[in-house]
């Protein structure tokens, strides 16, 4: 990590460095504990259902009006509106699992797509399910367009269908404006699906996870609550001379398309401009507030933000806090985790960010390794262009750039451990497998995370007084793509 003490670049004082810490604060590994099941009912209760948003128009969808009797791809009018139906039918047969008269029966790699919008957005989508008669399980999943369809995204986890009685799948997508939804099987195979009784509500930023800025855009929340401001680091968008504020200053309203990353004063600050400037609300949480999810009473609990970043963490999450971060994401929130090389313990507590964000998966109420990776106890500093190879891949090919190099300045590597994370960038000299990752990306529930393991990339070289930053930001030319495309990514906005 460029800014963790500018000595790190010079090999004699390095080496002092390094002895001062092994003498003067031995690191302090921390001990998994086995995971309960059971979590808070309140902080593990999906925030879906206290949400106020109402229904969209010509939902609930039935299947029951339209008549399609053949798989060949072509349109059929539901009492939605128009749908493309590509091998694809409405099914009527004892053997076709439904609630009415009839349902979508799918087969291959079949799709069902919407021809229009939805004006309103949409919050939480579910969708009834079920295996066609003696047929084996599908595999399907809900994607969703921001555009008109020129381009659909993933929305939650691929869903199994193995049971011949319609079971019910449900997806958070809070997607502001004009939106419209498709259905794919993804496995490929003969099997048939059937779906039925897809239910939209529209989006008002109520949902858990998916909360909605003044101007209509998302609301990222960067912690500043685990001593990110420690030592040399500044990882917040407005630190304020060190003093972290809920609201950055001055009034992000005053951002237009012209202004500088030095409107506000903290290492990220380039970032939370320029998410201001895409149309989104940024917040800080300050020193001593609680991380919490599901507390009403909690004007900055994480039901009321779409995104939470947090940049080198420096003290421990509480277990309420680790149950609260966990169960955000699994109800549809986005998590941008960011971490440091082994031994850089900032504030001398004996922990530093790789054994923080391992603490919080490996030991906490949920669910053990949710996110399916794991931060490796390394150092390494290069520049790599070992990207993964999909042109489809929003985060390294989306609206704001395409990514082609990462440049870490003392920064570890990541493990995956499950087939929900996917790495993105590796090691130049590795192999595009499970080991020696630079950043990845995964689902859990219905959110997603992303996790990169150099805080430099994202370091603008502004802070508060006295501290020594780099501008990692612009040394690369793919960091600040990089870091846009995951905010929105995981803001579900592309």
């Amino acid at each position: 990590m460029s800014n963790y003490l500018t000595y790190w670049r010079r090999p004699l004082a390095a080496a002092l460095a390094m002895a001062a810490l092994l003498t003067g604060c031995a690191r302090t590994e921390v001990a998994p504990s086995d995971p309960t099941t059971a979590a808070s009912t309140a902080n593990n209760k999906s925030l879906s259902a206290i949400s106020t948003n109402a229904v969209a128009t010509g939902f609930p969808e039935t299947f029951e009006t339209g008549t399609k009797t053949a798989y060949t791809s072509g349109t059929v009018a539901l009492g939605s509106g128009s749908w493309t139906f590509n091998d694809a039918l409405l099914g009527n047969t004892s053997a076709d699992a439904k609630s009415g008269s009839q349902s979508a029966r799918v087969r291959n790699s079949g799709t069902l797509t919407m021809n229009f919008n939805l004006s309103s957005g949409a919050g939480v989508v579910t969708l009834d399910h079920a295996r066609y008669g003696t047929d084996a399980a599908s595999t399907w999943e809900l994607w969703a367009s921001a555009n008109g369809g020129s381009s659909f995204s993933k929305v939650g986890s691929t869903i199994i269908s193995s049971g011949t009685a319609l079971a019910t799948a449900s997806f958070t997508v809070n997607l502001a404006g004009s939106v419209r939804l498709q259905v794919r099987k993804t496995d490929g195979s003969t099997n048939r699906l059937n779906l039925d009784n897809l239910t939209v509500q529209t989006y008002g930023g109520t949902t858990g996870g998916g909360g909605t800025g003044t101007t209509g855009g998302k609301k990222f929340l960067f912690d500043g609550s685990h001593a990110e401001t420690a030592g040399n680091a500044d990882w917040v968008p407005d630190s304020d001379n060190g003093t972290v504020v809920r609201t950055p200053t001055p009034a992000q309203s005053g951002i237009t398309s012209s202004t500088a990353e030095t409107y506000w004063t903290g290492a990220l600050s380039a970032w939370a401009v320029t998410l201001v400037k895409l149309g989104n609300t940024v917040e800080a949480l300050p020193t001593g507030a609680a991380i919490t999810y599901g507390n009403a009473s909690n004007p900055q609990d994480l039901s009321n933000y779409s995104v939470f970043v947090v940049d080198e963490p420096n003290t421990l999450f509480t277990s309420t806090e680790k149950t609260a971060i966990i169960n955000f994401v699994k109800n549809g929130g986005g998590l941008f985790m960011i971490s440091d090389h082994d031994v850089s313990d900032r504030n001398n507590d004996g922990y530093d960010s790789p054994a923080i964000w391992n603490d919080l998966m490996t030991s906490n109420s949920v669910q053990s390794n949710p996110f399916g990776f794991k931060i490796d106890l390394t150092n390494i500093s290069e520049t790599s262009s070992n990207v993964l190879g999909s042109a489809s891949n929003v985060i390294l090919h989306g609206s704001q750039g395409n990514v082609t190099q990462l440049k870490f300045s003392n920064g570890a590597t990541i493990t995956t451990t499950s087939s929900v994370a996917q790495p993105l960038v590796w090691r130049g000299s590795a192999s595009q497998g499970t080991t020696q990752a630079m950043c990845a990306s995964s689902t859990y529930g219905t959110g997603r995370v992303f996790v990169i393991t150099d805080s430099s990339p994202a370091d603008d070289g502004t802070g508060a007084s006295g501290n020594t930053l780099y501008p990692g930001w612009t040394e690369i030319g793919s960091h600040a793509p990089l870091h846009l495309n995951v905010s929105l990514w995981l803001a579900k906005l592309q």
